[in-house]
């Protein structure tokens, strides 16, 4: 099968996009972008001929086999939409839609039109964590009771954070858990099961932004299982680029503690013995390790011989329920059972009603 996948955005993410088709052996074949010139960059950079302003025209054209919607939440859901009533499978960016109910709304017109639709959520394709699942499934810890993470990218200090990469940053609501904690949310599902209970409370510690940067969120688990998400974008932490696996990790089980470090090395310390270096492949081109090849190439094998698939819409929605039920735990200062949470029906997280 010959894919012919087109891209619906030309912002600063999608790059890696774009890279990730090129390294899954499926080049970009056509694009739609508002602002030509931009689309334009892009396209002179990875060879793609076919340039369109007009989504539905792009469609109908070039009839692509795949749509990559890189667009931010605000503009994602007609783009979405036209690629799904089209019948063509689909591929959205995170944060999908403005809120949990669009996207419940965007999840049931693909299932309606019985079309795929992904989310594009790559962290837990990073090599780090799918070793880590890797480890988990072969009984290497024993059991699995506790997972921490130190988020700490350092990018959202002063008066111009986020603003020469993705500065709609700097004007979202809801920041840190919406945008950035929500990977989290997914990954520790992926390692550690289905979360039960949060309890949350989040800070703006940068004055210059509008939304939470800063955060404390602890996870319960099935079987008993904690996680500690510890986050904050203002700090980096030790690593070439603090941005690559964006922080710390420590994954306890009764047998030991695997630790991930800024430099995406594992490092496996017994239960009473000396911590040593767990090697494997994390040296992949591209983002994250090659989190977004990896996500592309998985989506192609479901497409072209039915592997099981990740990250299907339909899945997704659950991590949008535990980041309402996170902003509701900040708000009300109390835990939240996942099972009695009733999230609030116009979509909008229930927020603190005074400043963070």
């Amino acid at each position: 099968m010959t894919e012919r996948i087109a891209v619906v955005g030309a912002g600063y993410w999608a790059q890696f996009q774009f890279e990730g088709w090129r390294d899954a052996g499926s080049p970009v074949v056509a694009m739609c972008n508002r602002s030509i010139a931009n689309a334009a960059q892009l396209a002179a950079r990875f060879g793609v001929t076919q340039v369109y302003t007009d989504l539905a025209r792009m469609l109908d054209t070039v009839r692509p086999t795949l749509v990559d919607v890189v667009l931010p939440p605000e503009v994602q859901a007609p783009a979405v939409r036209a690629a799904l009533e089209r019948g063509i499978p689909t591929i959205c960016q995170k944060p999908f839609g403005v809120d949990r109910v669009q996207a419940e709304a965007l999840t049931a017109f693909a299932e309606s039109n019985d079309t795929l639709l992904v989310v594009h959520e790559n962290f837990r394709f990073t090599p780090w964590f799918r070793e880590c699942r890797r480890l988990i499934d072969i009984g290497f810890f024993g059991r699995l009771h506790g997972i921490t993470f130190r988020l700490r990218p350092g990018d959202g200090q002063g008066p111009r954070a986020y603003l020469e990469r993705q500065p709609y940053f700097q004007t979202m609501p809801l920041f840190l858990v919406r945008e950035t904690a929500v990977h989290f949310i997914d990954t520790f599902r992926y390692l550690m099961g289905e979360v039960v209970a949060v309890t949350a409370r989040l800070r703006r510690l940068n004055p210059a932004i509008a939304g939470e940067d800063s955060g404390l969120m602890i996870f319960e688990f099935e079987d008993d299982r904690q996680g500690l998400f510890d986050g904050n974008r203002l700090n980096d932490h030790v690593a070439d680029n603090p941005r690559r696996t964006m922080g710390e990790m420590w994954l306890e089980g009764e047998r030991g503690v695997l630790r991930l470090d800024g430099e995406s090395r594992l490092w496996w310390k017994p239960h009473h013995g000396p911590e040593a270096e767990h090697s494997y492949p994390h040296d992949a081109p591209g983002v994250f390790g090659g989190a977004c090849t990896a996500l592309q190439a998985h989506v192609l094998a479901h497409l072209r011989q039915g592997a099981p698939l990740e990250n299907s819409a339909r899945d997704y929605l659950r991590n949008l329920l535990i980041q309402d039920a996170l902003y509701a735990s900040h708000a009300t200062g109390r835990r939240i059972v996942i099972s009695d949470f009733i999230p609030p029906a116009t979509g909008s997280p229930v927020i603190a009603p005074t400043p963070l």
